[in-house]
């Protein structure tokens, strides 16, 4: 049973907040504080009075207050001002020979900068000082970078047709490159000078196995030992892998082209290696035929051998140009586009340009040119440009820009005017090659088309064929620079051709030598940094001639200076 209820005391006391925590410190814990306690009676006892007081009494204390806060709102620039003094005494003791030093220093400093940034520009493109200011510090002080928008979402086909409008900086082997041992060697020896990048190198390197290996190479000895000898980076070492696998077969094509294209010295050599390598595939080519059906293995084996043929007789008849025997190689690129039709990709046609060019046979030229200069082929630089050499040739004799400025342009005149236009719209690098205004250097294994390397392999061997023709060279010289009238914006803005891709440059840098000088377009203007640096040190290195010069005149100038700020 509960037992009875407990007596009732005292009713509890309600206390105000303040006092209770008055009574316990403050923080509900523990005895209370007597320091904390005075002082909040203090505070209670100023506000009660500060109520209770006369209106004036509060007035005069807000203007205490303002007063307070006036002075400590002058006090920093009255320091301000006495620092402002004592550096301006230090300045009125110092000598002009601390003036000097100090602007030569500033200028050499700005030198070296100015220099550094010139360097970075003609290697990169871009301004160190800037490029370092995005993309390290613009974060820190909380930028956005400029990212490229998210790609929407599109079908299928919108995305097909928007890859395929989209201009690509494709690398192409060149189809007139030189030979190494007998040519790029030789200038290397001559001149001391690389002419081939490793870059360059590294894309041959990688032509060479897909082109002369297969799968099946594992099979014969000799495949096996050319299939390394493609991956090896040193020349010697690929010819004596050359060697032993001739020593294993002596049929074997892909030695016999390797010997013909790095250790002939001398065309005549490099002709007899590509005849042996010419018997030797024949006949792999025709045992590859009869079994090509058998299996996917037997397939990649006749592709391989079909690739070493066709670069074979292709090489052959380079050889009989190179060594004057025109209407031969002529011959030989005929029989060989009509007996590989497919191969179209490998732009044997310029080659056969070049030779019918050679020959003066411009008719056959423009039958060629009937053919493959069309809207679904792609373009070259070889097939622009002949085309507007044909056109020019009908009236570059007679042309005279004087007499072309009083009666205007006939119809032939027009057409060839903008023909050159369109040659030059799709690679602007070639006029200054064939004007003379750049110097040329050997072509590279592989160009970019529309860039300067493919600019440097067309002017290379096509630049006889607009000097034989009278006057040619004068219309493109008069006429070319028009082009650009016609697109206010080539990066965004073409005319008859996609827009001019912006990743030419960093391509043809990486393709051509170091000793070059890369032709840029659009110009890039200088950026802001150098001119400030050059700006700076010119500046610098005026007033420390002036000092040197005059020294108590500009002491006293910039102690003028220095009292005025």
């Amino acid at each position: 049973p509960a037992g009875p209820a407990p007596p009732r005391g005292p009713p509890l006391s309600r206390r105000p907040p303040a006092a209770a925590m008055a009574e316990g410190g403050g923080s509900g814990r523990g005895l209370p504080c007597p320091g904390a306690v005075a002082a909040l009676r203090r505070w209670e006892q100023l506000r009660r009075r500060v109520a209770a007081a006369a209106p004036w009494a509060r007035g005069l204390l807000a203007v205490a207050a303002g007063l307070g806060l006036f002075y400590l709102v002058l006090r920093v620039p009255l320091r301000l001002r006495d620092s402002l003094a004592a550096v301006t005494v230090f300045l009125s003791t110092l000598t002009p020979k601390f003036y000097f030093a100090l602007t030569v220093t500033s200028s050499f400093i700005s030198g070296l900068i100015f220099v550094f940034e010139w360097w970075h520009f003609r290697k990169y493109g871009t301004s160190f000082i800037e490029q370092v200011s995005v993309s390290h510090l613009r974060p820190l002080i909380g930028g956005v970078e400029n990212s490229p928008p998210a790609p929407a979402a599109f079908s299928a086909g919108e995305n097909e047709t928007s890859r395929q409008n989209m201009p690509e900086c494709k690398v192409w082997r060149n189809p007139l490159n030189l030979f190494r041992g007998a040519e790029y060697s030789r200038y290397m020896w001559v001149t001391g000078k690389e002419p081939l990048t490793y870059y360059d190198m590294n894309l041959s390197a990688q032509d060479h196995q897909n082109f002369f290996t297969c799968d099946t190479d594992a099979l014969r000895p000799s495949d096996t030992v050319m299939q390394k000898a493609w991956r090896e980076r040193n020349p010697q070492a690929r010819i004596k892998a050359a060697h032993q696998a001739l020593e294993l077969n002596n049929d074997c094509a892909t030695a016999y082209v390797l010997l013909a294209e790095e250790e002939a010295t001398t065309i005549v050599d490099a002709e007899r290696y590509f005849k042996q390598a010419l018997k030797a595939g024949e006949m792999i080519y025709r045992k590859s035929q009869n079994c090509h059906s058998q299996s996917p293995q037997h397939e990649a084996q006749l592709r391989r051998d079909t690739n070493v043929l066709v670069y074979v007789k292709r090489r052959l008849a380079m050889c009989a140009r190179k060594l004057g025997r025109i209407r031969e190689a002529v011959k030989m690129m005929r029989d060989l586009m009509k007996e590989f039709p497919v191969l179209s990709m490998l732009n044997i046609h310029e080659n056969l340009l070049e030779a019918l060019l050679e020959l003066q046979a411009y008719a056959d030229v423009q039958a060629v040119l009937a053919k493959y200069d069309d809207i679904s082929l792609p373009k070259s630089a070889a097939i622009c440009y002949t085309a507007a050499l044909l056109k020019a040739r009908a009236v570059s004799e007679r042309f005279s820009p004087e007499t072309a400025s009083k009666r205007g342009l006939s119809t032939a005149e027009i057409n060839a005017v903008e023909a050159i236009h369109r040659a030059v719209e799709f690679n602007p690098h070639v006029p200054k090659y064939l004007l003379e205004m750049k110097s040329l250097v050997l072509p590279p294994e592989h160009i970019l088309k529309r860039g300067d390397s493919e600019a440097v392999a067309y002017a290379f061997f096509h630049l006889q064929h607009w000097k034989r023709i009278e006057g040619a060279l004068n219309l493109l010289h008069c006429t070319w620079e028009g082009t650009f009238r016609m697109i206010p914006y080539p990066l965004e803005k073409g005319h008859l051709f996609y827009p001019y891709p912006s990743c030419t440059e960093t391509a043809d840098r990486e393709l051509l030598p170091t000793f070059h000088e890369v032709s840029v377009y659009p110009q890039k203007e200088l950026p802001f940094f150098i001119h400030f640096t050059a700006g700076l040190c010119s500046f610098s290195a005026m007033l420390a001639l002036l000092t040197h010069q005059f020294p108590e005149l500009m002491v006293v100038f910039a102690k003028a200076v220095s009292i005025v700020s």
